[in-house]
């Protein structure tokens, strides 16, 4: 778990992304050979990895805001939206089976990849307002596959915030803003619905695994500081490519995980 930690908070406050999308992969595998309950080992990665992103998040953000790549006035407006979606995910993902999430987290996450890799990054960022309607659509939605996937919203957040004319780095540092949101509520929500189900998941609390919580927390915050410091010193088009490719190894690496259930 050490050995993870320390690619998952650099990974975080480089592309702004939480750390979900390698947490709760590694999660994954990790509890499946601990030998947990099948019918939640999706659920409890998930829920796991939001109580992780939190503290990550926030380091995330600090240091992305002393680049002054944070907009808070989208993060308050479109997070709310985002948060009414996250909790009605939460809702819905404690209902879902293990190999529904496995798939919708690898539909999702190869589309956004395919995104990434095609969208080019302008020479001058115009930023347009984003309409009342398309904040209360897309946060709705981001927050729901957030919910759902445990990946902090960052990957479609960076995407929706390009379109609208943010630079990379201004998205990334919102999204992270928008992500500590989405691992609070959702965190919050997954340990509500695995102590209501009384699923008595070893050493854990809910959909919270207690040790992998407590080793993840003091490496990722460390890294996470670390990665956003780089992000602002790499090339942007560089950065977008870079997660894209992540995110279709990811993709690909769930589809197989899929086919294997």
């Amino acid at each position: 778990m050490v050995l993870t930690a320390i690619p998952v908070g650099f990974v975080a406050g480089l592309f702004g992304i939480g750390g979900g999308l390698i947490t709760v992969p590694f999660l994954y595998y990790i509890f499946g050979e601990l030998g947990i309950d099948q019918a939640y080992i999706m659920h409890l990665a998930v829920g796991t990895s939001f109580a992780i992103i939190i503290p990550t998040s926030i380091v995330s953000v600090l240091t992305h805001h002393k680049f002054n790549s944070v907009d808070f006035n989208v993060v308050k407006s479109y997070g709310f939206f985002v948060v009414a979606g996250v909790v009605l995910g939460t809702i819905f993902a404690a209902t879902f089976k293990t190999k529904s999430l496995v798939l919708f987290f690898a539909i999702v996450i190869f589309l956004l990849g395919i995104y990434l890799l095609t969208i080019k990054e302008k020479e001058q960022n115009v930023i347009s307002e984003m309409k009342l309607y398309l904040k209360i659509i897309l946060g709705a939605i981001v927050g729901f596959i957030s919910a759902i996937t445990g990946i902090g919203g960052a990957v479609m957040n960076v995407p929706i915030l390009k379109f609208f004319g943010y630079s990379i780095n201004k998205a990334i540092g919102s999204a992270a803003a928008i992500g500590f949101l989405i691992a609070l509520f959702g965190a919050t929500g997954f340990f509500i619905s695995g102590s209501y189900l009384k699923t008595n998941l070893p050493f854990s609390i809910g959909f919270l695994n207690v040790p992998a919580f407590l080793i993840f927390i003091p490496i990722t915050t460390f890294m996470a500081r670390l990665g956003a410091r780089t992000a602002h010193r790499i090339d942007k088009n560089k950065i977008s490519k870079l997660l894209a490719i992540f995110l279709l190894i990811v993709a690909v690496k769930f589809f197989y995980e899929y086919i294997k259930l």
